[in-house]
């Protein structure tokens, strides 16, 4: 790697952020310095703040029409947004990431951005693009690939740019085990060759505690709930923070016995193949079918097929060929193809949980987003009123009733988007990654939730690489085989 990394110095007094739109502050009254090279694991419940510290960091959160700022955050002793190109921030939204049509020039535009000459650029792209295990094509088109390779893809970005300071916003999220590891791998090479400075917030505790220094919790209240090393603050702190939220190593969710048993058949498949434009991912065969009070997971690599999967199996994707059958007792008199449902028909038999929560928010309150879903059912407001209610408690989103869904936190955003799909009490429910972005306590939450569904019932398929999700939920597997290849653009 380049020679001429500077190692950034991070510095925190009083420092808080209210986003425009909000009446609290995002985050409140941190008192922090980090020392250039050092290696910090950022912490906090769901909410707390985290994904705002980092943009703060990385000098990306405007000016007084955006927000307000309280004390000072500086890079190297100045405001960082006047710290050009001294930090690379992934963000916790894959999408957001993504700038230009190919993957080579998306990769390059940071450098390019940087002044760098183009001889040093295409060794850098190519070099960052092998760190991640990102192995396509430096032409091929950022539009098709997963959810989980944009994240590579991104962190790819500023992996070229060798920055001064790496900030990280859960980058292992979206990732199949394997990719888990490559990322932090290569985090861990870069950070050993530069030495960069590193903040990375992350719920997989576990993943990053060995290559950190210093853990800093942030406390939802404001300011700092607790900071030290990793072993210290884990041990001092373990049970509380576990309480509170963190995911701590060695603490793992309290859940009762499953209770359900698998029903009647609701969904099933002929001779399925799956795929968008021309590029057919994947022949699937279900295991057996989707059963009444059963759960389905769909796990395999990123960039197999799972997302698009997921769309076909909830009727908002045609299949390339073959067929996705509704049994009898899930079409109620429908057709028997759910991709000629009505979105009528389809919002009280199969309801779909997208990979970006941002894809299906329709309102400019988290109360009303939650209630689009009852209302389009034609629910007396009442009946609509109490849903929304026992939601926003049981999804812990009641002091966010009034806020724009656009404004949550990436957790708050997934748990949202997870209730307006319950708010309809579908037949079948189709999630993909439900618990990106949770903490202990939403994440057990969520799953006592869905696991009311599947007693209700219901039937759940979910794409998830979060193996305590398919315990939770006695889910049943289907392993889609190795990544689709990503070819030209077309």
């Amino acid at each position: 790697m380049d020679d001429g990394v500077r190692p950034a110095h991070l510095t925190a007094r009083g420092w808080g952020w209210r986003h425009a739109a909000r009446r609290d502050f995002a985050v409140r009254g941190v008192d922090l310095d980090i020392p250039a090279g050092q290696r910090v694991l950022l912490l906090g419940p769901s909410g707390a703040g985290k994904s705002t510290m980092l943009q703060g960091m990385a000098g990306l959160l405007g000016g007084v029409d955006e927000g307000e700022e309280e004390g000072v955050l500086l890079l190297d002793g100045v405001p960082s947004a006047s710290a050009r190109g001294r930090a690379g921030l992934v963000l916790q939204d894959p999408e957001a990431g993504v700038l230009l049509a190919r993957v080579g020039d998306d990769v390059a535009f940071g450098c390019e951005n940087l002044g760098l000459p183009r001889d040093r650029i295409w060794p850098r792209v190519s070099e960052a693009l092998g760190a991640v295990g990102l192995d396509v094509p430096l032409r091929a088109s950022t539009s098709r690939l997963s959810g989980g390779q944009k994240q590579r893809l991104a962190l790819a970005g500023v992996l070229a740019m060798r920055p001064g300071v790496i900030l990280l916003d859960e980058p292992t999220a979206n990732l199949d085990p394997d990719g888990v590891g490559e990322v932090r791998d290569a985090v861990e090479r870069l950070v050993d060759a530069t030495g960069a400075t590193l903040v990375v917030v992350e719920h997989r505790t576990e993943v990053w505690a060995d290559l950190v220094d210093r853990v800093v919790v942030l406390d939802p209240s404001g300011g700092i709930a607790a900071d030290g090393s990793p072993a210290d603050v884990f041990r001092r702190e373990g049970d509380r923070l576990a309480a509170g939220g963190v995911w701590v190593p060695g603490h793992t969710p309290h859940l009762p016995p499953l209770q359900v048993a698998p029903g009647a058949a609701l969904l099933r498949t002929d001779s399925l193949v799956v795929g968008r434009g021309r590029q057919a991912l994947a022949a699937v065969e279900l295991p057996a079918v989707v059963r009444s009070g059963g759960a389905l997971a769909v796990t395999g690599p990123n960039g197999a097929g799972k997302t698009t999967l997921a769309l076909t199996l909830a009727g908002l994707l045609p299949p390339r060929s073959g067929r996705v059958v509704a049994e009898a007792r899930l079409a109620a008199g429908a057709a028997d193809d759910p991709a000629r449902w009505t979105s009528r028909e389809l919002l009280s038999r199969i309801g779909t949980v997208f990979q970006n929560p941002e894809h299906q928010f329709l309102a400019a309150q988290v109360a009303d987003e939650l209630a689009v879903g009852p209302r389009a059912l034609g629910l007396p407001e009442t009946q609509v009123a109490a849903r929304v209610e026992e939601l926003l408690e049981r999804l812990s989103l009641a002091r966010l009733a009034a806020a724009n869904p656009f404004t949550l936190s990436g957790g708050e955003k997934r748990r949202l988007s997870v209730g307006t799909a319950l708010a309809s009490r579908p037949g079948v429910l189709v999630l993909d990654e439900p618990t990106f972005g949770q903490d202990l306590v939403t994440w057990t939450e969520l799953v006592l939730l869905l696991r009311e569904l599947l007693a209700e019932g219901a039937a759940l398929v979910t794409v998830t690489h979060d193996g305590a999700v398919l315990d939770a939920l006695a889910a049943e597997r289907l392993v889609l085989g190795a990544a689709a290849p990503v070819g030209e653009p077309a």
